[in-house]
């Protein structure tokens, strides 16, 4: 799978399970990455972190968003260059493209990379999300070029008419056309049937556009990942 921004190339190998990305730099491009996220480069790539969009911008990404507080910025030397790059989790990834006229909303964690014509911007989801987890904040993605999203686990795109609706547990959301309308609620009548049914908040979704889901929620490996470590320390 090949896609191109303006220069940029963007090609996925090694999926579904153990998904990397190569993103091939025409000479002196630039793309920008999660901090973490790099494989490897050509040895003349020049990386810097820097606080994109000044340091609230960044402080608003890193604690509300579940991104890094600095995102790196990779340019290629003068005859061009790749970066490798991949999600922390095991899973399947997908490469997006935006427009001014068609962004796209990504779930906490999912941005591994994209191209310079883009901005990401965390965004409250108001006060039903206050005890969303995963859905509380999202990241907006806006302007012209290409990104790659990441998934713990495989990857199923839901292709929404207008008007048809889907509810979609809030830790399985990958990313969202901005056309498609969506709201969070309790997954249960009550909050009480919410906690005992196991069940968190889920997004309900109305068309048209597309809903990008991944099969594992991190936030049960998270849990069992603590669980595993508590029980590894007595």
């Amino acid at each position: 799978m090949k896609h191109y921004s303006e220069e940029m190339e963007l090609q996925i190998r090694n999926q579904p399970a153990f998904s990397t990305a190569r993103a091939t730099l025409q000479p002196n491009e630039q793309m920008r990455l999660e901090s973490g996220a790099m494989i490897a480069m050509s040895h003349d790539m020049v990386v810097e972190g820097k606080m994109e969009g000044g340091f609230l911008k960044s402080l608003k990404r890193s604690a509300l968003g579940g991104e890094s507080f600095f995102q790196t910025t990779a340019t290629a030397g003068p005859n061009g260059g790749f970066v490798d790059v991949a999600m922390g989790l095991p899973g399947d990834s997908v490469i997006l493209q935006s427009t001014a006229a068609a962004p796209w909303i990504l779930s906490q964690s999912s941005w591994i990379a994209s191209s310079m014509g883009l901005t990401l911007d965390t965004k409250w989801g108001g006060m039903k999300s206050l005890f969303g987890g995963e859905g509380a904040f999202l990241v907006h993605v806006s302007g012209d070029g290409i990104l790659l999203a990441g998934a713990y686990g495989a990857i199923e795109v839901v292709t929404l008419a207008a008007g048809e609706k889907i509810v979609i547990d809030s830790g399985h959301m990958v990313a969202v056309q901005a056309s498609v309308t969506m709201s969070l609620h309790k997954a249960a009548t009550g909050w009480m049937n919410s906690i005992t049914s196991g069940e968190g908040l889920v997004f309900h979704f109305e068309g048209p556009g597309e809903v990008y889901t991944q099969t594992r929620n991190p936030n049960w490996f998270s849990r069992f990942a603590s669980a595993s470590h508590s029980h590894g320390t007595r």
